[in-house]
């Protein structure tokens, strides 16, 4: 789904909305450059950290899941450190790119959801996320997971043209 960047002409009712055209368009982004690698480029490192396009997708819900739902809600989360093995990010082998796809994408929906029913100036629930600091305000966790969107998806354009994929933004 290819999306128009927001740029910063491109009107809005207000903050809330200029956070979530954002994210969308990173995470839209992030999927379209996936699902354009071929299937042997997807479970493939081509970096010495070692991570694949298909762990970054997974780890990027993984994070919207920690800071929305286990930190902003303080809902109770079995597994959110699940994107990972270790010190590792980790994508299991019976895990697929359109399962990934999906979470990633329902990931989001959730978090538009919480974004529509609250002010970006509500504190968060008291919880484990926040390693005993004060809970931040939704703009802080929004404006986090913006630029970590941000800076995935310029780790990922750079592997995508390694592995002779999609170029661009």
């Amino acid at each position: 789904m290819a999306m128009p960047f927001p740029a910063p002409t491109t009107p809005a009712s207000g903050r809330d909305e200029v956070f979530l055209g954002y994210l969308d368009f990173f995470r839209e982004t992030l999927l379209s450059k996936v699902d354009a690698l071929p299937d042997d480029e997807v479970r493939r490192s081509r970096l010495p950290s070692g991570w694949t396009p298909l762990e970054l997708l997974k780890h990027l819900r993984y994070v919207e899941l920690r800071w929305i739902e286990w930190g902003f809600e303080g809902t109770q989360i079995a597994e959110p450190w699940g994107d990972r093995r270790g010190d590792r990010w980790h994508v299991a082998p019976d895990e697929t790119r359109d399962s990934l796809t999906a979470a990633l994408r329902a990931q989001g929906a959730h978090t538009a959801s919480v974004v529509a029913n609250n002010d970006l100036t509500t504190v968060g629930a008291p919880g484990p996320r926040w390693d005993e600091a004060a809970p931040a305000t939704l703009e802080r966790v929004l404006f986090h997971l913006v630029q970590e969107y941000a800076r995935h998806l310029g780790h990922l354009d750079v592997v995508a043209e390694l592995a002779a994929g999609p170029l661009g933004e």
